[in-house]
């Protein structure tokens, strides 16, 4: 399917007056785009919904002048291509302004200042993961200059969207988001993106090394990989496409994803999503960072960051570990009592009658799960009305190699928290894609935030319950077998 055109669809007169009006009609209303969102199984490029946001002014030179004199930390990376992945253990850093990155960037030298010691040949540089609430904390009316609402999501601007501005070469290693889905408005430049369906999990060889909450890495490096040691990447199924300014990239839940700037210049702005299987996740994310945080300080507590992503800043210790597995579960199920007084709520006022029965959390989560595949098989079946269009475009999956660029616009060519009424927190044991969210986890984050000392939770869950379920035989049984393969890699 070819993409759009990129130009907006004018109207020609103002509805039932006749008036001529020069402006713009959107393809999607807001309710359209997040019906597609939240149904949609596969990434798609959304075209001609944000040419009138401010933030499509928001190049690097534009951000340099508004952030001026504002240190902001760069990644930096080597542009050489290993067989392994550049993970951000193996980066280095820099604190410098917009204003000497642009200097670095466009002369391609720098005799002095903070990029001295980075030779533009042979280095890229990467602010990436910045919060626009942190950045902009002083001159919060720039938070409007989003409209996330526009697909949708009521409320949503700046102040829950991340901006990553890159050099030539800057990318993110290949990895999946444990929480939510991801929209992505590309401003200035273009980026390829490399994206693999769920499903093809096995084949990316996953690792929570270097850890990350939230952030699931593979240990192939998919632009260039090492097809020897990894034999069962070959069959993955990849999806490429190469976003341009002025589009916005859907990314459902669980893709995984490598992105690279293709440009001199690349700016971008994206926003993660909540979904209601996040509940569980974090319980997943707590578990897996008491695993990895007690097996890895008990190797060498002298070299614990050897291990821990430079973003993942927050204390390690067991303690508070617990308390946050602790928080997960309590969240989850005070979710499920919420959600299961709702339902017997709309049944009696729709003159239903039901017993109530006792909360049973087991019955909880299969009715979820079974609601969720149901949901998407509906999903296929309502396939047949299609939504792609020429400003919905599917990313498709890919048969070739990765792609070298030949310059054309489109291809399928295949740290702060805000609380809910503004306050903030530091960063404390939630993911970077999960510091956006409202309501309840707010106050989850607030309580573990000042609680040093936290008074036992109705669902207590101690080390000794953890421990038990992961010696579990069937548990061991899989862990044995994923042991003995990495072995034979």
């Amino acid at each position: 399917m070819a993409a759009g055109s990129g130009a907006a669809t004018a109207t020609g007169a103002a509805a039932g007056t006749g008036e001529e009006k020069d402006e713009y009609v959107k393809p999607f209303t807001p309710e359209k785009a997040k019906e597609i969102i939240m149904s949609l199984q596969q990434p798609a490029v959304f075209c001609n919904m944000v040419f009138d946001w401010p933030a499509q002014h928001w190049t690097a030179e534009h951000l340099s002048k508004v952030l001026h004199g504002k240190q902001i930390r760069f990644r930096m990376g080597m542009k050489s291509t290993d067989t392994v992945p550049q993970f951000e253990t193996s980066c280095s850093y820099v604190e410098a302004t917009l204003e000497e990155f642009l200097t670095w960037n466009c002369d391609h030298s720098s005799i002095s200042g903070p990029f001295i010691d980075y030779d533009y040949s042979k280095f890229w540089a990467y602010a990436d993961y910045k919060y626009v609430v942190s950045l902009f904390e002083d001159k919060t009316d720039i938070f409007q200059d989003v409209i996330w609402s526009d697909f949708g999501f009521r409320g949503r601007n700046g102040r829950e969207s991340t901006l990553w501005i890159g050099s030539l070469g800057a990318h993110t290693p290949c990895h999946l988001d444990s929480y939510g889905c991801n929209l992505v408005f590309q401003v200035q430049g273009r980026k390829r993106w490399h994206l693999f369906p769920p499903e093809d999990t096995p084949l990316l060889y996953p690792t929570r090394i270097p850890y990350e909450e939230s952030s699931v890495f593979s240990k192939v490096n998919v632009v260039n990989p090492d097809v020897k040691r990894f034999p069962q990447f070959q069959k993955a199924r990849r999806h490429v496409v190469t976003l341009s300014p002025g589009q916005v990239l859907f990314v459902p839940r669980h893709w995984w994803h490598y992105v690279e700037s293709i440009d001199p210049v690349t700016v971008s702005i994206n926003s993660w999503i909540e979904l209601e299987e996040d509940h569980q996740a974090r319980v997943e994310e707590a578990i897996t960072r008491m695993l990895v945080c007690a097996l890895k300080t008990a190797e060498d507590p002298h070299s614990t960051r050897a291990w821990l992503n430079p973003t993942e800043v927050e204390e390690t210790s067991h303690e508070v570990n617990c308390r946050y597995l602790n928080r997960a579960v309590s969240a989850l199920f005070d979710h499920y009592r919420t959600s299961k007084t709702a339902e017997v709520q709309a049944l009696r006022t729709n003159g239903e009658h039901m017993k109530k029965e006792e909360f049973n959390v087991h019955t909880l989560v299969e009715g979820e799960q079974t609601g969720s595949q149901n949901v998407a098989l509906g999903t296929v079946g309502e396939q047949a009305a299609s939504p792609f269009g020429p400003d919905l475009v599917p990313v498709l999956p890919s048969s070739e190699a990765p792609p070298a660029e030949t310059g054309g616009m489109f291809k399928n060519d295949g740290k702060g928290f805000v609380g809910k009424d503004g306050e903030h927190f530091d960063k404390v044991h939630f993911t970077k894609k999960q510091r956006m969210v409202s309501g309840r986890e707010n106050e989850m984050v607030e309580q573990i935030v000042s609680n040093s000392t936290m008074a036992p939770s109705q669902t207590f869950i101690s080390t000794d319950d953890l421990l038990d379920c992961l010696v579990n035989p069937q548990v061991t049984k899989i862990v044995a077998q994923l042991l003995i393969q990495g072995r034979s890699l």
